[in-house]
């Protein structure tokens, strides 16, 4: 039998029975879309020499690529009445134990010096906060789930609701 975390696809519709109770997509804040511009723009430096359009195109080209790659690698958190999913993992809500929410330098903490080594991680550097989900399936080596999320007390309330 397969471990109760392991990764499955997102449903994009709940299944019948059940019915999604929170939802967050980690996207990239405005500094990381900055920054890829930048990135995106040092492809005119390469490619002047060529011809300025050559430039252009070529910073037009990685910016698509990069922004591509942001989007797609770009983790969901889904609860469900039967189900949490955060990025590729799943697990049935029978196995979550307790829930709590960390902000500033506790969340640094977290994600640093408390840190557990079988950890499941979900984090974005562009978010702050982080809440910590406990994993009570006795087949499951994960202690922990570690994600970020822009609404913490949301996602705490969502998963210790019953």
């Amino acid at each position: 039998m397969p471990e109760s975390s392991t990764p499955t696809p997102v449903p994009s519709t709940p299944t019948p029975g059940t019915s999604i109770i929170y939802r967050e997509k980690l996207w990239p804040n405005m500094c990381i879309w900055i920054i890829s511009a930048g990135i995106a723009g040092a492809g005119i430096l390469v490619f002047a020499p060529i011809s300025a359009g050559a430039g252009y195109t070529a910073a037009a080209v990685l910016f698509v690529i990069i922004a591509a790659l942001l989007i797609l690698s770009t983790p969901t958190i889904v609860v469900t009445g039967d189900s949490v999913t955060v990025g590729r993992a799943t697990i049935e809500r029978r196995f979550v134990g307790s829930v709590e929410a960390f902000r500033a330098r506790e969340a640094t903490a977290e994600r640093g010096t408390r840190l557990n080594g079988l950890t499941y991680l979900c984090i974005r550097g562009w978010i702050d906060p982080v809440v910590k989900i406990e994993i009570t399936d006795p087949a499951d080596r994960t202690p922990f789930w570690l994600t970020s999320s822009r609404r913490p007390d949301e996602l705490v309330a969502a998963l210790t609701r019953n």
